[in-house]
């Protein structure tokens, strides 16, 4: 082989390794999922349909949430070729038989030949979802969201805010920083340990949020989430972390830090008022995340046509409000 061919193979094979690397950027990810929301908005399922399939054929890991919205859009568009399709996937990614089973949406597909053969191979589609995880990081960060919990219960015991301040201060931040480094050991060596890495995205939010919300004045002064943000922020591009995680983990350091006055992202409750509306909108869109009108929009289609739209619940209820000033 001439050094000529040898040069043109090594420059052939660097040029596809960059074309790979950009194609997994999450980011574009995630703006292709909020394209497809805008679509749906607008009642163009198809055409959501559309890049939602031409999106899952891009990326080597999808967010579970995600194969379900174009799953049951496929259902309601009675588009049978592509649900049955996006229903693999979804096993694929960690979807349970026992929640295809009491999602009453899907009713539809059950009555196709196809889906019986999807369900006798659920089986080995869902091992294929089990052989991504590390179990062995699993089991870890789970033993560390058990105790994170025990440790922050003991706060709830406490009569009184001072005495709930002295406890997260004395108590509660020395077992948290002890959290964070284990943590960060683990985002060093198999990158941050959330859905795609250990087929749980609560876990270590929470790990992260409990950090963030000791009290005011441990917030002002702590430096170890500090430290540990750009590495959640490479974790968001790679595909480890969803918007909606680090939504959460830097909302609750804002509101702590500010008696749950200030919002960065509107993920914990209302926002101000439409003048702060504009920058929460462009920190949203920074990390991939619907703008808040959009999410509110959404909510209407899914109390028009009955669909779940798999949006964030729990901290965000229904439409998200702008208050007045």
């Amino acid at each position: 082989m001439t050094k000529l061919s040898l040069t043109l193979i090594l420059i052939g094979f660097l040029f596809a390794s960059s074309n790979s690397k950009a194609q997994e950027n999450y980011l574009n990810y995630h703006s292709k999922v909020i394209e497809c929301e805008k679509l749906i908005v607008e009642g163009k399922y198809t055409s959501a349909i559309n890049i939602f399939d031409s999106l899952f054929k891009q990326f080597n890991f999808l967010f579970l949430r995600d194969v379900k919205v174009a799953t049951e859009l496929s259902a309601f568009e009675k588009d049978y070729k592509s649900g049955l399709k996006f229903a693999g996937l979804g096993i694929k990614a960690g979807w349970t038989l026992e929640s295809i089973n009491k999602n009453d949406n899907l009713q539809s597909f059950r009555e196709k030949p196809e889906w019986t053969k999807i369900m006798t191979s659920y089986d080995s589609l869902h091992k294929i979802y089990l052989s991504r995880l590390n179990i062995q990081v699993k089991e870890q960060v789970h033993e560390m969201f058990k105790k994170d919990q025990k440790k922050a219960f003991g706060a709830l015991l406490r009569i009184g805010q001072k005495a709930k301040r002295r406890y997260s201060e004395k108590k509660f931040a020395p077992h948290s920083e002890h959290q964070l480094e284990k943590l960060e050991q683990i985002l060093n060596v198999y990158g941050y340990p959330g859905e795609r890495l250990i087929g749980n995205n609560l876990w270590s939010s929470v790990i992260l949020s409990h950090h963030n919300s000791i009290s005011v004045n441990y917030n002002s002064k702590d430096t170890i989430y500090d430290y540990l943000k750009p590495k959640l922020l490479n974790a968001l591009k790679q595909g480890e972390i969803s918007p909606y995680e680090l939504a959460q983990i830097e909302d609750w350091r804002i509101a702590a830090s500010n008696n749950h006055e200030l919002t960065s992202y509107g993920f914990l409750g209302a926002i101000p008022y439409d003048i702060v509306l504009e920058t929460i909108n462009k920190n949203r869109t920074n990390i991939g995340l619907r703008s808040i009108d959009l999410r509110n929009e959404l909510i209407d289609v899914e109390n028009e046509t009955g669909m779940n739209l798999h949006l964030p619940k729990g901290w965000q209820n229904g439409k998200i409000k702008i208050q007045e000033k």
